[in-house]
């Protein structure tokens, strides 16, 4: 799809914080009684990676994580001039159960829904600069990117 830059959709908070965040959260600033589909997303910290028990993670960004993920979004919105979105990504210390990315896309249909959402948390997760340290149950601690 291309974008047609005279028709955009809404973006309704595109950010990197350093607090707790939720899906409620999104999922109100994207509700209107204009739209029938509401697609949530929940990036939740797991207590495992590739077999090694994960105790805590610590995400850091690049100073300029904040502005990338806005131009995710507003791309984003420019290839679905019909929603609405909201997109959180939380840096600091989190435990398991956590939420470090939060997202939602409102629409009439639930199919732009699907696909705006789905794009969004993609480019995310490959656009933004965020790296995360992982904290093993066995002592030992390993940095990767929160890239790809």
């Amino acid at each position: 799809m291309t974008p047609d830059p005279s028709r955009t959709g809404v973006v309704a908070l595109a950010d990197v914080v350093d607090r707790t965040i939720s899906i409620a959260e999104c999922e109100t600033l994207v509700a209107d009684d204009r739209f029938g589909a509401v697609v949530t997303f929940a990036g939740v910290v797991r207590n495992h990676d590739e077999g090694r028990g994960v105790l805590t993670l610590s995400y850091t960004a690049h100073p300029s994580a904040a502005s990338v993920i806005a131009d995710v979004a507003r791309d984003v919105a420019a290839r679905f001039p019909d929603v609405s979105l909201a997109v959180l990504h939380r840096v600091g210390d989190l435990g398991i159960g956590d939420i470090a990315l939060a997202a939602a896309v409102a629409s009439a249909h639930r199919a732009p829904a699907f696909e705006a959402a789905a794009l969004l948390v993609d480019l995310v997760k490959e656009r933004v600069p965020i790296w995360k340290e992982q904290s093993f149950d066995d002592g030992q601690t390993e940095w990767v990117s929160a890239l790809g």
